[in-house]
């Protein structure tokens, strides 16, 4: 075993997420040999009691679709929502019976990116899931697809299961689909070899990634774990990438799939929630010298670096902060609604406050509240 796998095994609390294709049929339904599988395996690994698993499980709105007659994904929100309602029922019934067998409670939590990127959210996303965990159940996380419109939407489960890995404090995060791992070229190909491990970006960066599933019922693809295992990482969270077919293996630190090395240290939970889960409301235009001191001196933003502001949005909503070229530099959240920055531009604090009042003494975006989204 590996030094890298043996980490693995080390692992205390671990976030496996499972896709939809792994647990239903490609004409919708869910597959209840498929989930007992999965269960049998996630249910062995914390029966010793030294380890908690948290379950991110797509499949709701594949889960949705025979019932509802509909005989593939729709394309409209609207339909996507319907089968979701239905589907996520029976997805968290088939979980709940299936873990019966052994004994495990289970608990369902569903989130939107507006649930976890304010930081009272996702501090309440927390305590709730450390609670389950602490009362030995096993939590089962799902997007809330049955209200989440286009704007607040994670988009696809691979980064949901990456921000709730960092949000629960997880030592580990398993992605499963249906392939067991990430190959330097199309794997029903000959020639072609799995990635048993990445140290960082640039082992992969000669590698064209694939960006849709076998089954199709699924959102995702290998984009998107890849993606999700480079925010993982990044936030100081080991990832390993594999078929749900071999998820016993993966969890037992075998040489299976792809291991992705962590390649950063976990940082404050609002800042990873503000840079990969908010959408942003607005967006503020910076001048040169405002570049600068947010990108390399790390600072505020205050109003006498902004040239010009766009959308509607209100204090505490996330904005994007862009260069003169409108190239996205960072993303905050605003202390000012965006009625009252147009007379602010480029202004001092001191004169703001003198014509204003002392409420307008202050920055426009604190550097606490703050991410740089490119070096």
């Amino acid at each position: 075993m590996t030094e890298a796998r043996q980490f693995v095994t080390e692992a205390r609390r671990v976030v496996v997420k499972v896709g939809s294709s792994s647990l239903t049929t490609a004409s919708g339904g869910l597959d209840a040999d498929r989930v007992d599988a999965l269960v049998d395996v996630l249910a062995k690994v914390r029966s010793g009691g030294e380890k908690e698993i948290v379950l991110v499980s797509s499949g709701a709105i594949a889960a949705g679709l025979a019932p509802l007659g509909l005989t593939r994904r729709p394309k409209d929100l609207a339909r996507q929502q319907a089968a979701a309602s239905v589907g996520q029922g029976l997805l968290v019934a088939r979980y709940t019976a299936s873990f019966a067998r052994y004994g495990v409670r289970v608990g369902q939590v569903l989130l939107t990116t507006d649930d976890t990127s304010r930081r009272a959210h996702y501090r309440n996303a927390y305590r709730t899931l450390d609670q389950l965990l602490a009362m030995g159940a096993l939590p089962v996380v799902n997007e809330n697809d049955t209200v989440a419109t286009d704007e607040i939407r994670f988009g696809d489960n691979d980064r949901l299961a990456a921000l709730v890995a960092h949000l629960v404090r997880a030592d580990l995060l398993v992605l499963l689909s249906d392939v067991d791992g990430l190959y330097d070229g199309d794997p029903s190909k000959p020639g072609t070899s799995r990635i048993a491990e990445v140290t960082g970006p640039e082992d992969i960066a000669h590698v064209e990634i694939g960006s849709a599933g076998k089954a199709g019922v699924g959102t995702g693809g290998m984009v998107t774990k890849v993606e999700a295992a480079r925010i993982a990482a990044a936030a100081g969270i080991p990832v390993v990438l594999t078929s749900a077919s071999r998820a016993a293996d993966a969890l037992a630190g075998r040489d299976t799939g792809t291991y992705f090395h962590r390649t950063g240290r976990r940082s404050a939970d609002r800042l990873l929630w503000l840079a990969h889960a908010s959408t942003p409301q607005g967006s503020l235009t910076l001048d040169e010298g405002a570049v600068r001191a947010v990108v390399e001196g790390k600072k505020s933003l205050l109003a006498a670096g902004i040239a010009a502001v766009e959308g509607e949005f209100v204090a505490g909503d996330p904005v994007e902060l862009r260069d003169a070229e409108g190239r996205a530099v960072a993303r905050g959240l605003v202390n000012f609604d965006a009625k009252e920055i147009p007379r602010m531009l480029g202004r001092s604090t001191r004169e703001l406050a003198k014509e204003l009042g002392p409420e307008y003494e202050r920055e426009v975006v604190h550097r606490d509240d703050l991410v740089v989204v490119r070096p």
